[in-house]
């Protein structure tokens, strides 16, 4: 998918809590969250140019926030910048997204069975209302995509390791765009949805083992569909 024809419509609404956080951060870091964030939801499409003109009209600041911006992602390994060319949205391997699976793999289980281990029954009540609201959203792509993906980062507030969190969050904005694809159809969703059933229930139950296991596969599940997604679409 193509990024906006009218750059102007980039610019998302902020909530009034999103505005006072933004202000602690300097302006070409708001520019490049904005982006990730876009480039997560599917506006920006893999491959897709970024034009800093544009980007610079869109958001009323000039060619070298924007310039910023576009570094501070090509470090979160979200955009490529070639000289001459200029800046495109990463477009992964296989073996790149086989790589940043693996890893995210393993972190996610770790997360869950830290969970498991430390799960209150106020937060298991919190994990099962959250997994209604997954329910809940089945049949909208995008809806589902973000609950989950709240879900996952829930699960890593359990495991109260703020190191492990950290990590987590730097994989799971190279592969946001990629977790969208791998719920794009209902049976895939409905597939996950089961998937996190067996996860929630292992949690809540303080079974860190099955928990580990469930969100390994889980994730290796949704490489997969990835995987077969891309190379339906010849992409990798």
């Amino acid at each position: 998918m193509r990024g906006p024809t009218n750059p102007r419509i980039l610019r998302p609404k902020m909530s009034q809590p999103q505005q006072n956080a933004n202000l602690l951060k300097t302006l070409p870091l708001q520019i490049a969250d904005l982006l990730a964030e876009q480039i997560a939801d599917g506006r920006w499409a893999p491959g897709d140019r970024l034009r800093e003109t544009e980007l610079a009209s869109s958001y009323g600041v000039s060619r070298a926030t924007v310039r910023e911006a576009l570094r501070l992602l090509e470090i979160r390994g979200l955009v490529t910048i070639r000289p001459q060319r200029g800046a495109c949205v990463t477009l992964l391997s296989a073996k790149e997204i086989l790589d940043l699976y693996a890893v995210r793999a393993a972190m996610v289980s770790t997360a869950s069975r830290l969970a498991a281990e430390r799960c209150t029954p106020a937060e298991a009540d919190i994990l099962k209302g959250r997994l209604r609201l997954l329910a809940d959203h089945i049949g909208e792509p995008a809806e589902y995509t973000r609950h989950s993906r709240e879900l996952v980062e829930y699960i890593a507030s359990l495991a109260d390791n703020a190191i492990l969190a950290s990590y987590a969050n730097d994989i799971a904005r190279q592969i946001g765009r990629y977790v969208r694809i791998s719920l794009a159809t209902l049976e895939r969703r409905e597939r996950s949805l089961r998937a996190w059933e067996e996860l929630i229930q292992a949690i809540t139950s303080h079974d860190p083992e099955r928990a580990a296991a469930c969100h390994y596969r889980l994730a290796v599940q949704n490489r997969d569909a990835v995987l077969e997604e891309l190379s339906r679409t010849g992409q990798t």
